[in-house]
């Protein structure tokens, strides 16, 4: 488990080549992926080249940036240009994208080492990455049990060391919740502080990317590699990016935390709220001013994501129709062209938020569900305002359980979406929040603590879960995987 500053040191001292660590990790990936099944595609060769580029700059006795040679892997929704970019969707198989997203992008102008393209639930729709069209990831810690999703092919890579870091993508949960499954730092940050250019859309105005690391201070080095304005994207924020390593402390005194306390009750297992309970206490000791509050709202959440989320992407996904890109049906008419292609390359769960969206924007039915939603999106936001004009950040369970066995909610749909439970308000609010691991239950599966700050305060989180990391040993716990 070496982090991006030891891996700096290493190539910039010569004790270690880019190519040898690249190696080291692609052996990893050969090794462990056969019942990890993180990847989709494992792009070998241009991580050689982009590690070897390293080298020589090196060589040359030039001075090298802290993620040249560092090993990433990205999430397959994030377009990168001659490499396969599916979703997880049998609908895009064999896409092959002519443009770079700005994040990636960023990453190869820095010497990135990309490492290849993470599993995912269809069209980042899911919580458990059992969605994918293509294969299910197993979670590192307990190979039978789930990864969380849809990020979880990038969670499962880092907590198998199958790479340093990665990248994810976050619309109701989807980098914390996998993170709190998997036992490393995710964190998803505030709207439009990352460019979307060249994500692949799910719902637009909740999708934002973010990284995944065993780490806080690693978190913090590669958001800052990322993070930044983009005329791309409309959306994106004119703000300037600090080194959020600066903000790093051990000493937490005169810092408001505020428990919230509707995540604490019905639904949360004991032995979740039991170590998040701990590290409440922790951050006590480390000299933090604790006190509850009420964000009454907070419950509307999952109700309210459920009917905004799937009418954005019923208008997202109505471009998969044959004719531009992807797979194409054999019909003998457009419309069955049309009708055909969607039947065989959608699954099931993208084909039922098509149709939940569908129906909330209908004629009749935009008032009484749509619009209303926004209104209470809009009172879930204000409770968020209240909370901070007491306190400097929130905390609540990641996740309502530990990671589940694969199979065991796919078939009841309802109780799956419950696992967003506690992440899906801060995207509704579009806020920055971060999980980071806060202890293990009985089984040896880990358990995460979410902090959430105000909008653009990402370096509040950092200060907190560094501070929490220096105290505890909780991220330097390995899986293993023999």
């Amino acid at each position: 488990m070496a982090s991006i500053s030891q891996l700096h040191k290493q190539l910039i001292n010569k004790e270690r080549s880019a190519v040898e660590i690249t190696q080291e990790y692609l052996h990893t990936i050969e090794k462990l992926e056969p019942q990890i099944k993180s990847y989709l595609h494992i792009t070998k060769d241009l991580a050689l080249e982009s590690a070897q580029k390293v080298d020589q700059k090196i060589a040359r006795g030039e001075e090298i940036g802290t993620l040249e040679g560092i090993p990433i892997a990205v999430k397959d929704n994030m377009s990168t240009k001659g490499i396969p970019t599916t979703c997880g969707s049998k609908i895009l198989e064999g896409f092959i994208p002519s443009y770079e997203s700005t994040v990636t992008q960023k990453l190869h102008d820095q010497g990135a080492v990309i490492l290849g393209k993470t599993n995912l639930d269809e069209f980042a729709m899911g919580s458990s990455t059992e969605n994918s069209g293509y294969q299910v990831t197993a979670n590192p810690w307990d190979t039978t049990r789930v990864p969380g999703g849809s990020s979880g092919g990038s969670a499962a890579a880092v907590a198998a060391d199958e790479c340093v870091v990665s990248l994810g993508s976050d619309t109701g949960g989807s980098i914390r919740q996998p993170a709190s499954l998997c036992g490393v730092v995710g964190l998803k940050p505030t709207y439009g502080l990352v460019s979307r250019f060249g994500l692949v859309a799910y719902a637009s105005s909740l999708d934002q990317i973010g990284p995944f690391a065993h780490t806080v201070e690693d978190a913090a080095v590669l958001l800052k590699a990322i993070a930044g304005y983009d005329s791309k994207d409309s959306t994106s924020l004119k703000v300037e990016i600090p080194d959020y390593t600066t903000s790093f402390t051990t000493d937490l005194k005169g810092l408001k935390v505020g428990i919230i306390r509707e995540t604490f009750g019905d639904g949360l297992d004991g032995v979740v709220a039991e170590a998040v309970n701990q590290g409440i206490k922790e951050l006590e000791k480390l000299g933090a001013q604790v006190k509850e509050i009420s964000c009454p709202r907070f419950r509307y959440g999952l109700p309210v994501y459920y009917i905004i989320a799937p009418s954005e992407a019923s208008a997202n996904l109505a471009r998969y129709d044959a004719v531009k890109y992807g797979i194409r049906s054999q019909a003998d008419n457009l419309m069955d062209m049309y009708t055909q292609t969607r039947a065989q390359g959608f699954g099931k769960e993208v084909k039922r938020r098509i149709m939940l969206g569908t129906y909330a924007l209908s004629a009749g039915y935009y008032d009484a569900y749509y619009l209303k939603a926004q209104k209470v999106r809009t009172l879930i936001k204000q409770d968020f305002d209240n909370a901070f004009a007491d306190v400097d950040v929130l905390i609540s369970p990641t996740s309502p359980t530990t990671a589940f066995k694969a199979g065991e909610k796919t078939d009841d749909p309802l109780t799956m979406y419950l696992s967003d439970l506690m992440t899906i308000p801060v995207n509704l609010a579009g806020l920055p929040g971060m999980s980071i691991p806060c202890g293990f239950d009985g089984q040896n599966l880990p358990i995460g603590m979410q902090l959430i700050g105000n909008v653009l305060r990402e370096d509040i989180l950092f200060k907190v879960g560094y501070a929490f990391q220096q105290a505890t040993d909780w991220h330097t716990k390995s899986p293993n995987l023999g």
